[in-house]
């Protein structure tokens, strides 16, 4: 079977190279010169997005009379079609919206399965975390309800409107763009070692994904009629038909027969939660994050810590290096203290508290160190904005959490299962310890900036845990450094890596990649910047328009009206 699939492989391969020989030949993954993009602005409304076939989607339902937040939807949903390799219909999702002179913000992460427990996992033998890969990784996906909760409370137009473009791109095919080309190769690499035949809890992954054994190249058309369905059904039955009809019976079926956790309860009973957002004065401009589970309170409390020094020099040493304190002590407390604040205390008002912050800060001395967490008890994705003329803006964020996520899907109907239970201690004792019915400490965090009680605008950087380390450099550029968005995205990046380990991207400068080594951090440059995140603003100007920005190292692109 194996064999037929390589053969078939290679054959479509052929079929390609014949298809572009009477045009120019290129490389699509090389690019030797330096590339500038200018801002974009526009007055009718904006979207900006990692694909700009999925920020054309979300234009095209702003021009049919929808809001920001119908165009958000349109965007999201054709990203889980156009940019699998790192979101999905099985995904979770975030959303801070200014609407009605309000921020609201919507945490659309699931829980875990009711039948999860860690005596199991230690059992299967997972004693740290759970696994990478597999029904064990997986959390209930939030991303469906989530579309559903924000178009009912504050869009335009129906689900079923927004959800057309990605329809089409899922039904009728679309041109595979550079880096989801390049992930997907990287991801069908790692997955090829995991199924184990056709009834396995991987198989439905290869069928969807790399239905002729390979992953698609660049500009190659890719079609999936599974996920054109799944799409259809939720726009001609509703939500309704993910998490108790339908779609529910075969993600249920699937998980019966391959050994999955998944329980009609997990599914029927979800509903994602409307919260409030929580918020740092920095330097006059409030920036505001969603409370935990997230991880938007690291930004924050390394956004306190950096408040109390100046920075005259962007290029300065003393720039990266009280950065990357500051972040190293304030993901020590996160990893320690944040959870689902449903099942341990919220860490929120002591780690923001001025004590905290300030005793933090007081630890930054002129040499690298490795933090533990401190005590504040002791007395411590797929990333995309959206904006109408209307002042509605949207700062929203999805993800699978790592890649393609569990490299679980769900046969004939393109749904790639997340894996964000990795995100869970195993630890019986830790606040974020796995339990069923919990929501796991979550890595996707939007952002939004404003001042004096009037918005400015969404902002964001996806990756990981790089993302809260995105956030502090992008907004100490615009604030600190007075950068334009798209400067302020385009900055070389230093990222923290755990202990004194920090890598740096290409085109930083090497003279202070020297510096920060004589100061005692362990510093790598990276040969490219994949792994350094990729953002996008949209900011509101003093005319009244709208300005946006997105970067390099994504497929990204805004759309302006």
């Amino acid at each position: 079977m194996q064999i037929s699939k390589t053969r078939r492989g290679a054959q479509n391969r052929d079929k390609t190279l014949r298809l572009v020989i009477n045009t120019v030949r290129y490389d699509p993954f090389s690019y030797r010169y330096p590339s500038r993009r200018n801002l974009v602005y526009g007055s009718k409304g904006m979207v900006a997005a990692s694909n700009p076939l999925a920020a054309s989607a979300g234009m095209e339902v702003l021009k049919k009379g929808g809001n920001a937040v119908d165009a958000a939807v349109a965007t999201a949903s054709a990203l889980t079609v156009v940019e699998p390799i790192s979101n999905g219909i099985g995904s979770d999702a975030f959303a801070i919206i200014w609407q009605d002179g309000r921020l609201w913000g919507l945490n659309g992460s699931g829980p875990a399965p009711s039948s999860f427990s860690i005596g199991k996992f230690h059992s299967l033998g997972y004693r740290e975390s759970p696994p990478r890969f597999g029904w064990a990784a997986s959390t209930v996906p939030g991303a469906p309800a989530t579309w559903e909760a924000l178009v009912s409370r504050m869009g335009r137009l129906p689900l079923s409107e927004s959800l057309k473009p990605a329809i089409s791109y899922a039904r009728d095919g679309y041109a595979v763009s550079v880096n989801v080309s390049r992930f997907w190769k990287e991801a069908l690499k790692i997955f090829s070692s995991l199924s184990s035949g056709a009834g396995d809890a991987h198989s439905g992954w290869f069928a969807a994904f790399c239905p002729d054994g390979r992953a698609p190249e660049p500009g190659e058309r890719f079609r999936s009629p599974g996920h054109a369905y799944t799409l259809e059904t939720i726009a001609a039955q509703g939500v309704e038909s993910f998490y108790r009809g339908e779609i529910a019976r075969k993600i249920l079926e699937f998980s019966r027969r391959t050994g999955g956790f998944f329980t009609e309860g997990d599914l029927a009973s979800f509903q994602p939660e409307w919260v409030e957002p929580i918020s740092l004065n920095y330097r006059g401009y409030d920036v505001w994050e969603l409370p935990p589970n997230g991880q938007g309170i690291v930004a924050l409390q390394a956004l306190g810590i950096i408040s109390g020094f100046d920075f005259a020099d962007h290029d300065s040493p003393a720039v990266p290096h009280r950065q990357i304190e500051a972040i190293k002590m304030a993901f020590a407390d996160a990893l320690r203290y944040v959870a689902d604040p449903r099942f341990a205390e919220d860490p929120t008002a002591r780690l923001l508290s001025n004590e905290h912050i300030k005793g933090r800060r007081r630890q930054i001395q002129d040499i690298a160190q490795d933090f533990n967490a401190g005590d504040p008890y002791s007395g411590g994705t797929v990333y995309l904005s959206a904006a109408d003329a209307d002042g509605c803006m949207v700062s929203y964020i999805q993800s699978n959490y790592r890649g393609f996520g569990a490299a679980v899907a769900i046969p004939d109907t393109g749904i790639s299962l997340n894996n964000r239970a990795g995100c869970f201690s195993l630890d019986p004792e830790h606040p974020n310890a796995l339990a069923p019915g919990k929501r796991p400490y979550n890595t996707i965090i939007p952002g939004f900036i404003s001042k004096d009680g009037r918005p400015i605008g969404p902002f964001g950087v996806m990756g990981g845990y790089m993302q809260p380390q995105g956030h502090l450099q992008v907004v100490m550029n615009c604030v600190d450094f007075n950068m334009n968005p798209q400067e302020a995205l385009d900055a070389p990046r230093w990222q923290w890596m755990g202990g004194l380990k920090v890598a740096c991207e290409p085109g930083f400068e090497n003279n202070t990649v020297q510096k920060l080594q004589r100061m005692g951090h362990e510093v790598s440059c990276a040969a490219n910047p994949f792994g350094f995140g990729r953002g996008q603003i949209i900011w509101r100007t003093g005319h009244g328009t709208l300005v946006g920005a997105t970067e390099p190292r994504t497929d990204g692109c805004v759309e302006a009206w």
